[in-house]
């Protein structure tokens, strides 16, 4: 295999369905070794790009290189030096845990004189020694979670690619699973993981965010907390909330709004101004503030403001937030 210092290069990648554009000329690098976090609503394109990057769907231009090898002219390469897990686990609930690690490895060539150490470590990892005679299908979550990825890697790929591969588990075994992650990370493999969980987008290394098939923002956590954010984060604690929603559908100066608990966060161009401004147009429609203030954004915050047209202030705050 190639030494590369890049585990995934993508330039000006498309993917067209006729005249709609999935994927619309996105550019990125995923360096050896890095937790890279790719996140965007449903429909956005993450799915469409990662068929493309583990060589399953040809682009329709641009290029793209993963651990080494060109997805378009060389996808079975590319294949066989992947690993890949989905959130259904990618397991055959019907097979044994035994039988699901040996179809593994038969399917990515894993060497024999290695087999049986690829096994012995897949249950560990997967904490199912002496369960290996269980049906897949009845093992908890967690169990089952574990013994995917470890089908994944068995063959020990220097890049995976995990699309939501914590949904519907349990936050302890969800952290557990992120620490194998990390594990991983930290022995060379490159690891790209889409999520919809904003606190797991923390644990990535650096995250791209992509919208109606663009990359919108990418940098590590805390660039996109600080440098992302379309306008400034105001926390207001009020009552009663649904009226005050509602009459901030027209308030001047306010992007978007959204209920956050007990409080409302409120998007505005510049905080100093509109903060007294907001006040006394919140009065006037008797709405009892106690609370408002500038707040620093959470990923969850950046990722609405730079994945959402708003619907709260009209044409002018609507043109203000396309990507």
């Amino acid at each position: 295999m190639p030494e590369i210092s890049n585990s995934v290069v993508v330039e000006s990648l498309v993917k067209r369905f006729g005249d709609f554009t999935a994927v619309d000329s996105i550019n990125l690098e995923v360096r050896k070794g890095e937790v890279f976090g790719f996140l965007g609503p449903n429909g956005a394109g993450k799915s469409t790009t990662i068929r493309m990057l583990c060589g399953l769907l040809k682009p329709t231009s641009g290029h793209a290189a993963v651990a080494g090898f060109d997805v378009s002219r060389e996808p079975e390469a590319v294949r066989q030096n992947i690993g890949y897990m989905s959130q259904k686990f990618s397991l055959y609930n019907d097979l044994k845990v035994i039988e699901n690690i040996r179809l593994f490895a038969g399917l990515y060539s894993v060497p024999s004189n290695q087999l049986k150490e690829r096994i012995e470590w897949a249950l560990s990892m997967a904490n199912l020694k002496g369960q290996e005679n269980l049906i897949t299908g009845t093992l908890p979550g967690g169990w089952k979670q574990r013994l995917a990825l470890g089908c994944a890697v068995l063959h020990r790929p220097p890049v995976i690619f995990l699309d939501e591969p914590t949904s519907g588990v349990d936050p302890i075994t969800r952290r557990q699973f992120w620490d194998l992650i990390h594990q991983m990370a930290e022995a060379g493999v490159t690891v790209f993981v889409t999520t919809h969980y904003m606190e797991e987008a923390e644990y990535c290394n650096r995250l791209a965010l992509i919208f109606r098939g663009k990359i919108v923002a990418l940098g590590t956590p805390s660039e996109l907390k600080r440098d992302s954010m379309k306008g400034e984060l105001l926390l207001v604690e009020c009552e009663p909330l649904g009226t005050a929603v509602e009459a901030l559908q027209s308030a001047p100066g306010v992007m978007d709004a959204a209920v956050f608990g007990n409080a409302l966060h409120l998007v505005v161009k510049d905080a100093a101004v509109a903060i007294p401004q907001l006040k006394s147009y919140l009065a006037e429609h008797n709405i009892s503030v106690t609370r408002m203030e500038e707040i620093r954004p959470s990923l969850e915050d950046v990722f609405v403001s730079l994945t959402t047209v708003s619907h709260t202030a009209g044409p002018e705050a609507a043109e203000e937030r396309k990507p």
